[in-house]
């Protein structure tokens, strides 16, 4: 069983950092495996939970089915979507890429982040992640973080 480390969310920095991750990385949905890596990236910023990111080669092939629309990120710029498909199951704009990130994040072209409420389980090492709080970010919530973790009520605005 693969223990992570204790990290507070309001240590974290900002402008975020990315980081390579130490531990595999898994997606399921419809009782498949559509993303697992030992290759991932995370995004770090202060009072998030971690936003997991996997390399394309890493993903099934037919998991992902580009959806309309995009937003931007003031720090990574802007991002496409995707539905997820496995089985005969679709999850709407459940994930998203930055094919062109700024200079800070090109180590993210191409990879990908799932919103862990949108699929039935994401884990990070052994450990069964929960979504971050609201509707908008995607970081991944485990027990090993301390602190406040942005996006429920009272705290979009931080």
């Amino acid at each position: 069983m693969t223990e992570l480390a204790i990290e507070d969310v309001q240590d974290y920095p900002r402008p975020p950092a990315l980081e390579p991750v130490g531990v595999r990385l898994r997606v399921v949905f419809s009782g498949m495996v559509v993303a697992e890596t030992v290759k991932g990236l995370r995004v770090l910023e202060t009072h998030h939970a971690p936003t997991y990111y996997f390399p394309p080669e890493d993903i099934l092939k037919t998991a992902l089915v580009p959806a309309p629309g995009s937003s931007f990120c003031e720090w990574k710029g802007r991002a496409r979507y995707f539905d997820v498909k496995a089985d005969r199951m679709v999850s709407h704009k459940a994930a998203w890429s930055y094919s062109a990130p700024t200079a800070r994040f090109a180590a993210l072209k191409d990879y990908v982040a799932f919103y862990p409420e949108r699929m039935e389980a994401c884990f990070v090492g052994d450990e069964l992640a929960s979504e971050q709080p609201g509707t908008f970010y995607g970081g991944w919530v485990t027990s090993n973080l301390r602190g406040i973790v942005k996006g429920g009520p009272g705290t979009e605005g931080w």
